[in-house]
Formats: C-alpha cells, structure tokens, sequence
C-alpha cells in the first residue's frame, strides 16, 4: 500500500524521482528502490516525505485514509 501512496504523492506533485531524490538528499536510484518495494525506507525518510507532502506518516504507510497530517 505504502509503495502506491508515494508513487502517488509523487506524481500528483509532477515531481520526478531525481527531484524529489534532490528534495530528500538522496539518490534517484536510492528512491526509486523505495517507490518498487526492493529497500526498506528509513525511518528519517519517511518523516521528510510526511512533512514534504504535509500529510502524516499513517497516511503514507497506508494506516489511514485521512490525508491531513495530525495536529
């Protein structure tokens, strides 16, 4: 599920996988292992995506359908 959500967030943000590998100071190969699902993503990623997309980790990780990050 996870995997879908950041693909998703990516796309609906016309971002490329080199973009946002720039925006979370990754490489694009290193985030497109991510978005197939062959590499865990770290903890730390995982919050800047959250933070980036202005959503929670939940959301991301497929835990809820509210897209809205908490307060």
């Amino acid at each position: 599920m996870f995997i879908k959500r950041i693909r998703d967030l990516r796309e609906d943000n016309d971002l490329t996988q080199t973009e946002l590998g720039k925006i979370l100071h990754i490489s694009q190969r290193t985030y497109s292992h991510y978005e197939n699902g062959t590499r865990d993503i770290p903890i730390e990623i995982l919050i800047k995506l959250a933070h980036y997309y202005n959503t929670s980790v939940d959301y991301i990780l497929g835990e809820t359908n509210t897209r809205k990050p908490y307060k």
